[in-house]
């Protein structure tokens, strides 16, 4: 059981109660209770703090601080963990805990190690999250790296918080892009073969690896794809092409620790008829005019600026058209809630899409979008904006061969998504506590140092006197890390892992501070065991939540 959640819902139960004997004894009025207990975030606020004396206020025609003092009067403070109760501010009641209630954390961390942090408040439902989806035309960028990062962590925060998660990569392996694909292989193949002045694409793709793999096909057969038909030499090349790409892609996200459950191909849905489908089902609910031979939604209607193409005047489906369908099959396919993770740049995209859910029948608030702002890498004070090796963007590859995945991945999930990212590449590999990740991975090392010194097994919680831990530093750490799996549940809710980075450094400041102030290793063998309990729970804490992030735990550093 969550210890913070059950002291949330006893302190909630029990100003229910008080509230209800202040009514009784006619100290205020109401009709209906609505209020919430939380964790405030300055600490001179007590360990709990409630908001109900201001949500009676209207109810009772009452000053809240009135309210909040008719409530703690009738609310029993014996034969429970709590100290005392003060009214602040406006109103809020503020709960201060003995410090004893929270020494169960510590038998709880150490029983239930690698879930510590968990719990059920997904109750099961079914989620699935779609993140990166590139196109196969190319390498992978920094906002890919960045998509990917986020995805993989929310995917296990949600997980650790008991939803059932599937992880899908939408391959636009259909469309435009696949014949812009083929024929710049086919351009480049035929330069390799000494055609220097054979005609590249005006929209080709013009990055080096279209040349590598040109180079490729040469190594395996020569110059027979120049004999073939240019249909026939073109389905080949593109296969081609696609087979390495998604390789490329697939091994590159692998590197960086993010591993899928579903790889879907767009290309399915031309083939089974699901995009005639939904333009057939859109145009049956009145939704599909046709103008200048295409077939036009009516986006407006759904508070887009202007319709939008389903069908070009060639009879082409457009990639709206196929996102439509794809995301009619993720909820055919019993997804309860879907999540997709998208550059800021499809901001106008978002409305059109739960609009076309919406008039699908499903209920588009069980789409959430993620919108992505911009990453900008610097070195040396200065903007980076091209790889070195391709003349391009900066890679992921190249980034994991410069500051290592476990830098990457914490700068790029340690912020919002919604704010541009400025990602420092020398703070990346610097190894000092302005370092975020170095800091935190620091903490874990410095505490399995400490446990290696003892040379001993480190004692059970249970058969410690937990009580020797007194200090206000031994308290705060005990404090945070009670804390994890309301942090758990929190951004697993809130669609936001960035928190526990946030929490990650936290913990590992608060187990600094403890460090320099307590001694772990005394001749005090009661004390000592007592503390070696409290950084074994630290190390549990720090270890999975570090892994929820996608980053290593290490043991030395």
């Amino acid at each position: 059981m969550n210890l913070v959640k059950q002291m949330v819902d006893d302190l909630h139960n029990q100003l229910v109660l008080a509230a209800e004997a202040a009514k009784m004894k006619g100290k205020i009025n109401f009709e209906n209770l609505s209020f919430i207990v939380e964790v405030p975030n300055d600490k001179n606020h007590g360990d709990f703090a409630s908001n109900i004396a201001m949500t009676l206020a209207k109810q009772a025609r009452m000053k809240p601080r009135d309210i909040a003092q008719s409530i703690v009067d009738e609310f029993n403070i014996a034969d429970n963990h709590i100290e005392k109760v003060e009214i602040a501010g406006a109103g809020f009641i503020n709960f201060y805990l003995k410090k004893s209630w929270l020494y169960n954390i510590l038998i709880q961390a150490e029983t239930q190690d690698e879930t510590f942090g968990s719990s059920d408040v997904g109750a099961g439902e079914k989620v699935q999250i779609e993140f990166v989806s590139a196109n196969p035309t190319g390498l992978l960028h920094m906002g890919n790296a960045r998509g990917g990062a986020l995805g993989d962590s929310l995917a296990n925060v949600m997980r650790m918080a008991g939803y059932d998660v599937s992880k899908e990569y939408y391959i636009n392996d259909a469309g435009n892009q696949i014949i812009k694909l083929g024929k710049s292989l086919e351009a480049r193949y035929f330069q390799e073969l000494g055609q220097k002045d054979y005609p590249f694409p005006e929209d080709g793709y013009f990055g080096a690896d279209i040349i590598d793999t040109a180079k490729g096909i040469i190594a395996q057969v020569g110059d027979e794809y120049a004999k073939l038909s240019q249909e026939e030499r073109l389905e080949k090349m593109t296969a081609t092409a696609l087979a390495e790409k998604l390789a490329g892609i697939k091994k590159g996200l692998s590197n960086f620790g993010v591993e899928y459950d579903v790889w879907f191909s767009e290309l399915t849905l031309h083939e089974s008829g699901a995009i005639d489908e939904v333009v057939h089902i859109l145009t049956e609910k009145g939704l599909v005019y046709e103008k200048d031979g295409a077939k036009w939604l009516k986006t407006t209607e759904f508070g887009d600026e202007k319709d939008e193409v389903l069908v070009r005047s060639n009879g082409i489906p457009t990639y709206f058209a196929a996102d439509i369908a794809y995301h009619k099959n993720k909820f055919d396919r019993g997804f309860q809630r879907v999540v997709n993770i998208w550059g800021a740049d499809h901001h106008g995209h978002v409305a059109r899409m739960k609009g076309a859910m919406k008039a699908l029948g499903y209920d588009e608030s069980k789409l959430t979008i993620m919108l992505m702002q911009l990453v900008r890498l610097y070195q040396s004070g200065e903007v980076v904006r091209m790889s070195k090796r391709t003349g391009q963007f900066v890679t992921l590859e190249e980034l994991i061969d410069d500051v290592g995945k476990d830098a990457a991945r914490y700068f790029f999930v340690m912020r919002n998504p919604d704010s541009h990212l400025d990602f420092d590449l020398d703070l990346a590999k610097e190894q000092s506590n302005e370092n975020p990740v170095y800091y935190v991975q620091y903490a874990h090392a410095r505490i399995c140092s400490i446990l290696s010194a003892s040379g001993k097994t480190v004692p059970k919680a249970i058969d410690c006197d937990l009580t020797l831990l007194k200090t206000e530093q031994e308290w705060e750490l005990i404090r945070k890390i009670a804390d994890l799996p309301e942090e758990v549940a929190s951004a697993a809710c809130d669609l936001a892992p960035y928190r526990l980075a946030r929490y990650a450094t936290d913990l590992a400041t608060l187990f600094h501070s403890f460090y320099n102030s307590c001694k772990v290793l005394t001749d005090d063998g009661a004390l000592q065991n007592a503390r070696l309990v409290l950084v074994n729970a630290a190390r549990i804490a720090l270890r999975n939540v570090l892994g929820l992030l996608g980053v290593s735990a290490p043991e030395r550093m």
